[in-house]
């Protein structure tokens, strides 16, 4: 069996192949099916592969993976040996991945199937245009200001972004607020359109009546969750997914002295802050979240204790996905019957 770490880019890939005495065999393919046809032929179907995560991984992956034992997905953020390297080169790159690769101390990370890869692109769309709107809000806020018009910012509906009365400003800055508000307008009418798409394709995947079933969590939050999370076996304990979402706290012990410090925040940024605007409306239902939170926000503040009340809410996430379970009523946290359709009374 062979190690072989691949360094790979958009047009091409340099491997290492490194032998189990200790040999090393180096080789440049460009990304094409007839260059990698010959790789595949090059392999035997026990050798490990080793490369990192990027744009053209997933596919490369499948791509090759009929011709190889094992293929390790590298989480390039967690290993640095790579990203610091004074020298730099494909092949040295290649070579740290196939050394790395055999002694099995890589960091993997997990590649999502290719529906969830597709709702997880489309979440995170949806979020650039969010914030490019509000851009563009702030900018028509900031313009008005300027002439001592207050306006709320959180009011910007398409009815009254249609009623601004921009006649009396000058002829740039008309124009300027007219190509704003346009702009705006447009923004909405497609981020409705995305989620109207978010909530017809994350319906069709498994989880989504169980994750919805619980009060706070709608359809465009089941979809980045589900598209965030994956398969929610690959995570032994709500510890681990918790870990992996970057909701738990960094953590310094050295010498018999433990400290804890501010959550990690290494996983899906668009999951965690779903997960806590989630939180904040589950408190409004849930009489047992609600508690847990003012109980934190007693002692610790209002910051922490939602914190730490959406991980709460992401281990019932977790339960909710792994036991199968569809609340009847959530704030009672009453489970429907196996078998009992959504209305029935039991």
């Amino acid at each position: 069996m062979a190690h072989i770490g691949v360094d790979l880019h958009t047009n091409s890939f340099t491997i290492c192949r490194l032998e189990a005495d200790g040999s090393q065999a180096f080789a440049t393919y460009q990304l094409a099916q007839a260059d990698l046809a010959r790789f595949c032929l090059s392999i035997d179907a026990d050798d490990e592969v080793a490369v990192e995560a990027t744009g053209n991984t997933a596919w490369f992956c499948d791509e090759i993976r009929p011709c190889v034992g094992r293929i390790v997905v590298v989480n390039p953020r967690q290993f640095q040996v790579i990203r610091r390297s004074v020298k730099k080169t494909d092949k040295n790159d290649a070579r740290a991945l196939a050394t790395f690769l055999s002694k099995d101390l890589l960091p993997e990370t997990r590649l999502k199937r290719p529906g969830e890869a597709e709702l997880a692109s489309l979440a995170q769309t949806r979020d650039m245009l969010v914030k490019s709107r509000t851009k563009v809000l702030n900018k028509i806020h900031g313009i008005f200001n300027r002439h001592g018009i207050k306006l709320k910012k959180e009011g910007f509906s398409d009815k009254r972004l249609k009623s601004l009365e921009i006649e009396n400003f000058g002829g740039v800055e008309k124009i300027e607020l007219t190509v704003l508000r346009d702009q705006a307008l447009e923004l909405t009418a497609t981020i409705r359109t995305i989620d109207k798409a978010l909530a017809e394709a994350a319906s069709a995947l498994d989880g989504f009546e169980e994750i919805t079933s619980i009060k706070g969590v709608g359809a465009r939050a089941a979809a980045i969750f589900l598209s965030g999370i994956g398969d929610v076996r690959d995570f032994a304990t709500a510890d681990k997914l918790a870990a992996y979402v970057g909701i738990v706290p960094r953590v310094a012990s050295s010498n018999g002295v433990t400290q804890h410090g501010r959550i990690t925040k290494q996983g899906n940024k668009l999951v965690r802050t779903t997960l806590v605007q989630c939180t904040l409306s589950a408190i409004r239902y849930s009489g047992y979240l609600s508690a847990f939170y003012r109980r934190i926000k007693e002692r610790r503040g209002s910051g922490k204790a939602i914190i730490a009340t959406a991980r709460k809410l992401l281990t019932i996430i977790y339960n909710t996905l792994k036991n199968r379970w569809i609340f009847e009523d959530f704030p009672t946290f009453k489970l429907r019957k196996p078998g009992q359709m959504a209305g029935q009374t039991s």
